[in-house]
């Protein structure tokens, strides 16, 4: 079952989109947008950027658990992983990120 990614609106009127793998697990959450246009054009960066493992960025939570940011060309985080339980469990969602964004198809949340 291939990924998919979900735009949502929060309370605070913001946008955002979570990617979930196959299994319906979230593995990407993205920055609040102002639009959903915003939101749309934060999922095509997702999309192009995930294929360059340079621009995932890995880092350690100040509990200690592994994370990564999936960030733009420009250096602005696209969106952010759960906290990991290993560096091996985070090189995972890494991969999963890899595997299910490019082909991921779009579905919104904010209509009906």
């Amino acid at each position: 079952m291939a990924g998919k990614f979900e735009i949502s609106k929060s309370k605070n009127g913001k946008f955002l989109f979570n990617l979930k793998a196959g299994n319906g697990q979230v593995i990407l959450t993205s920055q609040m947008y102002e639009t959903k246009t915003s939101a749309q054009q934060g999922i095509d960066s997702c999309k192009t950027n995930s294929a360059i493992d340079g621009r995932f960025e890995r880092n350690t939570s100040s509990s200690g658990q592994p994370y990564f940011n999936l960030k733009a060309s420009n250096g602005q985080v696209i969106g952010r992983s759960e906290m990991y339980s290993s560096a091996s469990a985070m090189e995972n969602g890494v991969t999963s990120v890899k595997t299910n964004a490019a082909s991921a198809t779009v579905k919104d949340l904010t209509e009906g």
